[in-house]
This record gives C-alpha cells, sequence and structure tokens, in this order.
C-alpha cells in the first residue's frame, strides 16, 4: 500500500560516515562534557571530578558516534552533527564566562 510517498533509504556511505562520526562524535562528547565539567555539581575544582569525566567522554564518543549510521546520507550526518557541535561549543564558551 504505496501512499504516493517514495521511501528514501540509507545509503551505505561507510567510510565518511565512519570519518564523520569518529571526528565530530567525539568533539561533540567533549563539548558536552565540558559543559557537565564547569555547570555540574561542584563546580570545575570538584574532587574526584576528572576521574568522572574522563570515563564519561568516552560513553557518550561511542553512543554519537553510533547514532551516526542511521542518517540517510552522509551530508546529512555531517550536517547535523557539525550544528550540534557548534550549538554545544557555544554553550561552552558561555558557561565558561
Amino acid at each position: 500500500m504505496n501512499l504516493g510517498r517514495s521511501v528514501e533509504k540509507i545509503q551505505p556511505q561507510w567510510f565518511a560516515k565512519s570519518l564523520i562520526g569518529a571526528v565530530l562524535s567525539f568533539t561533540l562528547a567533549l563539548f558536552v562534557v565540558g559543559i557537565f565539567a564547569w555547570q555540574g555539581f561542584g563546580g570545575i575544582d570538584a574532587p574526584n571530578k576528572v576521574q568522572f569525566n574522563m570515563w564519561v567522554v568516552v560513553f557518550l564518543w561511542l553512543c554519537i558516534f553510533s547514532v551516526v549510521y542511521l542518517f540517510k546520507t552522509a551530508l546529512r550526518a555531517f550536517s547535523w552533527l557539525m550544528a550540534l557541535n557548534i550549538i554545544a561549543f557555544s554553550l561552552l564558551i558561555l558557561v565558561k564566562q
């Protein structure tokens, strides 16, 4: 039962999506953890917060990296992750001031 809509399939652009996911998801994870480090409980100088932040970066990075393959094209993945990186970086700059 086709209602006149064409279903757009996910493009298997593995290399491009992997490269985009590895770089942009890592920077996004760093920015998000940076915001937490500055605004989280105890501020930036809280004891034992460094170890927690170090492990959370890896968890966030892998979660975001795994989602990159669900985008339909590599260009769409790049666009969304770049926009999220810009927003997170802007928030990190605002939080630090």
